[in-house]
């Protein structure tokens, strides 16, 4: 981090995410998923029958990014969409026999991503750093509420 002040921690956070992104694009064209597809894939499999705004909640995107993502799954066979018993408005998203078959391919991809990551760290400070990242991913998420409704922070 030379050059950075100290507090600048979201250019390595930034670095790292790009660069997973990038790692899994490419290894993903394997199994049919495009550039980010993998992200709302995993989430459809954890959350069978979740709603389309709970899933862009979920992965901290706006609703009409979710949408698109999720069509390119569903031309793809990844995924399907079912009208909700109770309300037929209502439409349910849910992983196909395809989509299950990769799941297990995404997280072995995500499990061994995160053992490079953690790589040289003892036990203790990954436990450290998992809990200081989820107060960074808490602050960040409470700005996105906060913008997402439509308000400006103040810089």
């Amino acid at each position: 981090m030379e050059g950075e002040s100290l507090g600048d921690i979201l250019r390595p956070i930034g670095i790292i995410a790009r660069s997973l992104d990038s790692i899994s694009n490419i290894e993903f064209k394997e199994v049919d998923l495009t550039r980010g597809q993998y992200l709302y894939l995993v989430r459809i499999c954890e959350n069978p029958g979740i709603i389309l705004e709970q899933l862009a909640n979920l992965i901290k995107v706006d609703k009409t990014t979710a949408a698109r993502a999720v069509q390119k799954l569903e031309r793809n066979g990844m995924i399907e969409r079912r009208s909700d018993v109770t309300n037929k408005k209502i439409r349910l998203i849910f992983p196909t026999n395809k989509g299950k078959n990769v799941y297990p391919f995404i997280i072995r991809e995500n499990e061994y991503s995160n053992s490079i990551a953690l790589k040289g760290l003892s036990e203790s400070e990954q436990k450290q750093l998992g809990e200081l990242l989820q107060k960074v991913e808490s602050n960040i998420a409470g700005d996105w509420e906060y913008v997402k409704a439509g308000h400006k922070r103040n810089y």
